[in-house]
């Protein structure tokens, strides 16, 4: 390509083109060549001399068969993944041109869609377009806006709750600290041991236990 337009540039005709540029081969391309050159004299097979010749001989020396049929189907496996809208067209049309594939608007179009990101896809569906580039124009404004909706996660903690349910739990009295619980057992157990060591004690008047005749509950005045 980048030779083409050089000839177009300087105005080269047909008979000068292939002389021009198999004068900038060097190394093995020299050698090929060369030996293209020497082997189509010997049979006397004709020459050379046309730069759409030269092209399919270069073609067919380094492009393997299976070349176009691989393009065809990166073509048709195309998603765009991570790319960005403008990422994705540009490999997308760069496959139709090596493929060398020309179609029809239309079939750009569905192309274009099918392995488009869903949740770009699902908006621009849904808005009006006329061709390719205002269907592009269109996804790029959708990924823009995505771009800039903030994420669920960046709302924090209250943001997964009602607004009932936060007050809720902002005006929510708080539990009996864990201290007042230790305290209320050690005083239970502070009244149990009392008694177990009172137990013993007997009131050898009225015959009660806990207690001395003095302290007698059942004491008569």
């Amino acid at each position: 390509m980048k030779v083409e337009q050089l000839f177009a540039c300087h105005h080269i005709s047909e008979e000068r083109k292939v002389p021009l540029a198999t004068l900038s081969f060097q190394g093995y391309a020299l050698y090929w060549w060369t030996s293209l050159v020497r082997e189509r004299r010997i049979h006397r097979n004709p020459l050379v001399d046309y730069w759409n010749d030269l092209k399919s001989a270069l073609r067919k020396k380094h492009i393997p068969s299976y070349y176009e049929r691989e393009l065809m189907d990166k073509l048709q496996r195309l998603r765009q993944g991570s790319m960005s809208v403008k990422e994705y067209r540009q490999e997308m049309e760069l496959l139709l041109l090596r493929a060398r594939l020309r179609e029809e608007e239309r079939t750009s179009i569905a192309r274009f869609l099918s392995g488009f990101n869903m949740e770009v896809r699902d908006k621009v569906e849904l808005l009006p377009y006329r061709n390719l580039d205002e269907l592009v124009q269109l996804c790029v404004t959708v990924e823009q806006q995505l771009k800039r909706k903030p994420s669920s996660k960046s709302y924090g903690f209250h943001s997964y709750l009602r607004k009932d349910q936060a007050q809720g739990i902002l005006w929510a009295a708080p539990s009996k600290p864990k201290e007042d619980k230790g305290k209320t057992i050690k005083k239970s157990t502070t009244k149990t041991s009392s008694k177990a060591r009172t137990s013993h004690i007997k009131c050898f008047k009225y015959l009660g236990r806990g207690h001395i005749t003095s302290k007698c509950p059942t004491k008569k005045p």
